[in-house]
């Protein structure tokens, strides 16, 4: 995956990422109230420096080494390299981990482990993937919400849907966010926060499609070539 990521804009990948976390993290920070935070495939850290403006001053993003470290909106020690097709060595746990549009980049037989890094890294995990026929660059695996809700429920993980209704509307947030941004949490962890607790869903989270997804695909089957123009743009 590296090689293909090298050549990756990250400016035009990434445009809009801090705008929506400008206003999602408060939700985050309503929910849980972390003072700790981790982000696997943190990208040039655009979600960590919100959390950090927010007073999370206990950060650190995992991404590969195609990231242009001079970009970096968060500091050199609150990175790290690493290849994220391969299990992470988890040293410490955090308030709450973030894997953000990351899981459908990576390869299928990639997942359980993907998820086994996670529940290492935090009781309580926001996470975001691309759904079947969403499109973006190298996506190799979406999946339905149903299917990553099992690989948590396997480590005693439940789900629950705090964001989606509150952004779903927001022009603000990118709609891949407000589609698809769910939270993965331990039972010991929903006692702590009632805002999960409240919004605790009765399985998987539904299995949504936002209209800017369904825009986005209208288009780009009505204009294969501009479509094919607007994932290539975005790599340098």
């Amino acid at each position: 995956m590296s090689t293909d990521l090298e050549g990756v804009d990250y400016a035009a990948w990434l445009a809009g990422s801090g705008e929506s976390a400008e206003v999602a993290i408060p939700l985050l920070i309503e929910a849980v109230a972390p003072r700790s935070a981790v982000d696997v495939g943190c990208g040039l850290g655009h979600w960590l420096a919100v959390l950090k403006e927010h007073g999370v001053k206990d950060v650190l993003g995992y991404d590969g080494p195609w990231v242009d470290r001079s970009r970096l909106l968060i500091a050199p020690p609150e990175f790290a390299v690493a290849d994220l097709n391969e299990p992470l060595a988890v040293k410490r746990r955090f308030d709450i981990a973030l894997c953000l549009e990351v899981a459908q980049i990576l390869v299928a037989g990639r997942a359980e482990s993907l998820v086994e890094t996670l529940v290492a890294l935090s009781d309580v995990v926001v996470f975001s993937a691309a759904v079947p026929g969403q499109g973006g660059i190298l996506h190799e695996n979406e999946q339905w919400p149903q299917y990553w809700a099992e690989l948590f429920a396997d480590h005693g993980y439940v789900a629950s849907d705090p964001f989606r209704l509150r952004l779903w509307e927001r022009d603000d947030v990118r709609w891949w966010f407000r589609q698809n941004m769910v939270c993965y949490s331990t039972l010991e962890a929903l006692e702590r926060h009632p805002v999960l607790a409240e919004t605790r869903c009765a399985g998987a989270p539904l299995p949504l499609v936002h209209p800017g997804c369904l825009d986005q695909a209208r288009g780009d089957a009505a204009e294969p070539q501009r479509a094919r123009r607007h994932w290539l743009g975005i790599r340098r």
